[in-house]
């Protein structure tokens, strides 16, 4: 016989739309399909979601595959094409680039990790790069494409892969999904926030007057923070000390010639520019300080290095990179923009709102909503974005590049004590610090620290117990070998015309005029 928790909660209100309005809606609803739990969603069509972050991380398959999704219906569906890492241009120092592939670099050779046997080769003079042995950037460095899990006994099994997205229809998807178990999406701009008198949210009242009770209030509400912000004034950690970069500009293009299968993420005078080509089309945006760059030239550049003719007026987003301190606060829970943001150098927002609703799951609350629960949330959140926000820091504090003010402000920017941490460690002895269910593993860490010119002073002394003989030789062997598996793969836009061809969005949008 079941006892039922008879102060279970009985009512989830999603404020938002978006994806992360929709991406929570459809991870509780394949969680409460059974019942138990009713979820409605409120949203406006008035509202524009920013509908941006268009690039994903290899962990938001995993999210796609929980979900009992189909991978290639998703990826056709959302007009995706294939991310094999991402490739930074001219950070370093102009002319110089870079890959962050995702996936293993090498492998142990006996029982020594790849990175300080090939620190041992270096030192002895060997000629190779790290990124040699890295599938994900071979594959990425010639426009190729292979599924990892098809090459199985192949160098090219151990690289890792993600998506280029088309935002809007992830949360169409997402929608259709969640609406086909249960929740119920309402239609209206929420004006005012009713709380209750030990200060938690009661319900939200409608401009029509419309009101929607409920006992747990997720907020998606992007930057309004209508509910965590506005309403319970959860304080907010600005980092912008650190990370100076505040606005961007933005617009859509039609593809010209193959999609390539990373990000392209380029150095400019104020910051960076970024190209995600999708099947259909490409995403483009110049990410730069408002102290350093007017709006005017911002647009000007990200226009003039466009490739393609532009699908819509270049769109302004002016955004504060931080973090509140507390995600969960009393019955709310702030998932996506409305509870932090960084900048989307590594691609990480998607990312935060599953983790955001997973972890929501894992200290899911009944009505009594116990502190401890909250508390432990919101250590594991926050601690997520500082780790992210640590990895976007590292690609500026380690630059070489001193050409223009907005570059040497980042020289002279604040460096997180956690992040001078683990440079100290991993510049002593090539030694990363690796937390419980970090994001970036070692590989991601090894490959800025290299792509940025940041290399140990000396390799981990135990490495010397292998015979340096065999050291060279797996690594002689191995590269030629990744090539030449490489070179003979299909190129990235002949694999998704032959595994998961996208069906031409439904209005082809026409090349759009009035752009200068």
């Amino acid at each position: 016989m079941s006892h039922a928790n008879p102060n279970a909660i009985r009512k989830i209100v999603i404020v938002g739309g978006g994806s992360a309005g929709w991406i929570t809606a459809a991870m509780l609803s394949h969680y409460f399909q059974n019942g138990g739990c009713q979820v409605e969603l409120v949203e406006s069509e008035e509202i524009g979601t920013i509908g941006v972050g268009e690039s994903t991380i290899p962990p938001f398959l995993q999210l796609i595959a929980s979900l009992g999704i189909d991978e290639r219906a998703f990826i056709q569906a959302t007009q995706a094409s294939f991310k094999l890492g991402i490739r930074f241009e001219d950070w370093k120092l102009k002319g110089q680039h870079y890959y962050h592939p995702f996936g293993a670099i090498g492998g142990p050779i006996g029982p020594h990790e790849f990175y300080q046997c090939w620190l041992r080769a270096k030192a002895n003079g060997h000629p190779s790069e790290l990124q040699d042995f890295a599938p994900g950037t071979v594959m990425a460095d010639q426009w190729k494409f292979m599924l990892p899990f098809r090459a199985q006994r192949s160098l090219i099994s151990g690289a890792s892969y993600a998506l280029h997205v088309d935002a809007r229809l992830v949360a169409k998807f997402l929608r259709d999904f969640a609406e086909a178990r249960g929740v119920k999406r309402t239609e209206g701009i929420v004006t005012d926030v009713v709380t209750r008198p030990d200060g938690a949210v009661a319900k939200v009242v409608m401009k029509d007057g419309r009101e929607v009770e409920g006992d747990l209030f997720i907020d998606c509400s992007g930057f309004r923070a209508l509910l965590i912000g506005k309403t319970l004034n959860a304080p907010f950690d600005d980092w912008s000390d650190m990370l100076l970069c505040d606005r961007a500009v933005v617009v859509q293009t039609q593809n010209v010639g193959d999609p390539h299968p990373f990000t392209l993420s380029r150095a400019e005078d104020a910051g960076w520019r970024w190209r995600i080509p999708l099947q259909h089309r490409a995403g483009n945006g110049y990410v730069f300080s408002s102290r350093h760059l007017g709006d005017d030239e911002a647009r000007a550049t990200l226009v003039r290095n466009l490739q393609g003719p532009a699908l819509m007026e270049p769109m302004f987003i002016p955004f504060k990179t931080g973090v509140r301190r507390r995600l969960w606060d009393k019955n709310v829970v702030a998932v996506g923009l409305a509870g932090g943001f960084i900048e989307p150098l590594e691609s990480t927002a998607l990312h935060l709102i599953y983790r955001g609703v997973d972890f929501l799951l894992r200290f899911f609350p009944d009505r009594d909503f116990d502190p401890t629960l909250a508390a432990e949330y919101n250590r594991r959140m926050v601690a997520d974005y500082e780790e992210i926000r640590d990895f976007i820091v590292l690609h500026y504090c380690t630059t070489q590049r001193d050409d223009t003010p907005f570059w040497r402000d980042v020289r002279q920017a604040p460096i997180p004590e956690s992040l001078k941490e683990r440079m100290a460690l991993f510049q002593a002895h090539g030694v990363l610090r690796e937390g419980v269910d970090e994001m970036f593993r070692n590989p991601s860490w090894q490959s800025i620290m290299e792509g940025m010119g940041v290399r140990p002073r000396r390799y981990q002394q135990l490495v010397d117990t292998a015979p340096y003989a065999v050291i060279a030789q797996t690594l002689d062997q191995s590269k030629p070998m990744l090539a030449a598996e490489v070179a003979g793969l299909p190129s990235h836009g002949q694999f998704l015309a032959q595994n998961c061809p996208a069906p031409p969005p439904e209005a082809a949008a026409a090349p759009f005029k009035t752009v200068a």
